[in-house]
C-alpha cells in the first residue's frame, strides 16, 4: 500500500493537461508552409504536380517531407500532453 501511494502522490499533484489541437494546427501549418517553400525552391507551385511515378523528383521529396512532418505533428501535438 505504501508503494500505491508513493506513485499516487506525485500523479496527483501534476496539473492536468491535454493534447492541444491548436498546437496540431499550427504544426501542421508550418508543415504546409514549408512544403510550399519546397516546392518553389524546385521551381514548382504546390498543388499543381500530379502525384505520378512522371512527377519530378523533387516534388516527390517534397511530398516525403511534408509526410514526415505531417505524421509528427499528429504524433507530438494530438497525443503528447501540452499545458
Amino acid at each position: 500500500m505504501r508503494f500505491f501511494n508513493a506513485l499516487l502522490v506525485p500523479i496527483v499533484a501534476l496539473p492536468l493537461t491535454q493534447a492541444g489541437p491548436i498546437a496540431y494546427a499550427l504544426c501542421q501549418t508550418g508543415c504546409n508552409t514549408v512544403a510550399v517553400a519546397c516546392y518553389a525552391g524546385a521551381g514548382l507551385v504546390f498543388g499543381t504536380v500530379v502525384a505520378a511515378p512522371a512527377a519530378p523528383a523533387a516534388a516527390l521529396a517534397c511530398n516525403l517531407a511534408l509526410g514526415t512532418c505531417s505524421a509528427t505533428c499528429a504524433t507530438i501535438g494530438l497525443f503528447a500532453p501540452t499545458p
